[in-house]
């Protein structure tokens, strides 16, 4: 073999993935986890029967439609129009994937080209800049800053160039848990429009806001002929490893997002399949107690984070909280996050791994509250034992 490295170059320096190492460090240490963002409780019992019916009748167990199974694909259409009032023909404009890192990683292959830019929210999930990287296009950040981590539209504005191909949105924003109000969105879709860029739209959160309403760019004006909309189920009903997202977008996009698609997975989750279209139609007061609990739990972690002596940024949305480390004299979250199980007994992520410019986050450290009222008041108690310098 010649020395030229293995790994692509595309993919230099990504590496194991923060999620990996530190759930890894949990398990070796006893600590509680509260880094990764899983529930440690299933969600309701009669969605997982639905899955098991499925495996048990033999419905789902072979390959499943390309696009995903029917009822699915009927039911994602019904739960947008239910939520918020758009009309997507079920055939043509939805397509089921393996989870939204999947619908991500295909929408940014199909729709880039070598040399493309791509503006992102920073800090982001750490698959988008593996996606972009991939595709041979460029990440251009627009940081967030703390406390509010509100998007700066003029220095968006100022980004966008010749090279600018796309804007890749997520809202309820992971790690900050910033919710985009109705009027920084009508302002995104404008530069969207007068740029005539494309937009994907990561909204996996948007059930979970606290306090606030979740506002679907793709309903603004120009903005639906121009937007790949991406959810997925795990988030919402609590099945994260069932691994079941979708597409839905107008046809000539849903068209170009398959086509990359199936040579990713092909087809995924097939009796999962079919109790995600169950889920999907639940009424509307399991989202409103999955809302009301998330609120309750956020602010007992909130609440005990602030006790602690964590500067606290207490979320919009999402499952996770972001803090500074800073009034215990560290300057280094990634430091921070590793020395913490030894310390007290709990895992937490450092934001520092989903910056570009890691100045900006390197101090903020991000904890998830998706946890049994016991876990979040254990690891509390726990996290009692610092003390700010």
């Amino acid at each position: 073999m010649d020395d030229r490295p293995l790994l692509n170059r595309r993919l230099a320096g990504l590496g194991t993935t923060i999620f990996a190492e530190m759930s890894a460090l949990a398990t070796a240490t006893g600590s509680i986890n509260l880094g990764q963002g899983f529930p440690d409780t299933d969600g309701p019992r009669e969605i997982a029967e639905a899955a098991a019916e499925a495996v048990l009748t033999g419905r789902g167990n072979q390959y499943p439609p390309g696009p995903g199974v029917p009822e699915l694909r009927a039911a994602i259409a019904e739960h947008q129009q239910r939520f918020y009032g758009f009309e997507y023909d079920p055939d043509s404009e939805v397509l089921v994937t393996a989870g939204a890192t999947e619908a991500i990683a295909a929408a940014l292959l199909a729709l880039l080209e070598p040399g493309d830019e791509v503006i992102a929210f920073e800090p982001f999930y750490d698959s988008y800049a593996a996606c972009i990287a991939m595709a041979g296009a460029t990440r251009v950040p627009l940081t967030l800053q703390p406390p509010s981590f509100r998007p700066d539209l003029e220095r968006l504005r100022a980004l966008i160039t010749p090279r600018t191909r796309l804007l890749l949105i997520n809202t309820p924003h992971n790690p900050t848990g910033m919710v985009l109000t109705a009027d920084e969105l009508r302002e995104i879709a404008r530069l969207a429009v007068e740029h005539d860029l494309l937009v994907v739209t990561d909204e996996v959160y948007e059930h979970l806001v606290l306090g606030v309403a979740h506002y679907p760019i793709a309903a603004l004006p120009g903005m639906r002929e121009r937007t790949v909309s991406i959810s997925s189920a795990g988030k919402t009903f609590s099945f994260t490893g069932w691994k079941v997202g979708w597409v839905t977008a107008p046809a000539p996009l849903t068209a170009a997002v398959r086509t990359a698609k199936q040579y990713l997975t092909y087809v995924n989750a097939g009796p999962f399949q079919y109790a995600v279209a169950k889920a999907l139609r639940l009424p509307d007061e399991y989202f409103a107690g999955l809302r009301a609990d998330l609120t309750r739990k956020r602010d007992l972690l909130s609440d005990g984070l602030a006790q602690a002596g964590f500067e606290v940024f207490r979320p919009d949305g999402t499952y996770f909280i972001t803090t500074d480390i800073a009034p215990f004299g560290f300057k280094d979250g990634l430091e921070f996050c590793r020395t913490l199980p030894e310390r007290c007994g709990v895992v937490a992520i450092p934001n520092v791994v989903f910056y570009d410019n890691t100045e900006a986050g390197r101090s903020l450290v991000r904890f998830t509250f998706c946890k049994r009222d016991e876990v979040l008041e254990a690891a509390v108690d726990r996290l009692s034992r610092l003390r700010p310098s």
